[in-house]
């Protein structure tokens, strides 16, 4: 059986994307993970960097910066990660 730290050097999520996802969906990092990365390798990308706009949206109504200014750091790495993808119109939430 695969370890969480295994899976996670196999998949083009970083750990804080993958939190992201897992937080937006109320689910276990390991299935967020899986979700993930069959949202890019189905050419998702966008749904991805929607979810954690969506999650700094959301930290931002909760009064939680320093939890917005951690999800801001994520999404703009998940941009310059997948430039064909993540580079949409509104690179910024709040």
């Amino acid at each position: 059986m695969l370890t969480y730290e295994e899976c996670l050097a196999m998949s083009d999520l970083t750990e804080g994307e993958i939190n992201a996802i897992a937080e937006h969906e109320h689910m276990d990092p390991m299935i967020a993970m899986a979700l993930g990365q069959y949202l890019i390798t189905h050419d998702d990308d966008v749904k991805i960097k929607r979810i954690i706009m969506d999650d700094i949206k959301h930290a931002h109504r909760m009064g939680n910066y320093a939890h917005e200014r951690v999800l801001r750091s994520v999404l703009q790495h998940f941009i310059q990660t997948h430039p064909e993808h993540g580079s949409g119109k509104q690179t910024h939430a709040a």
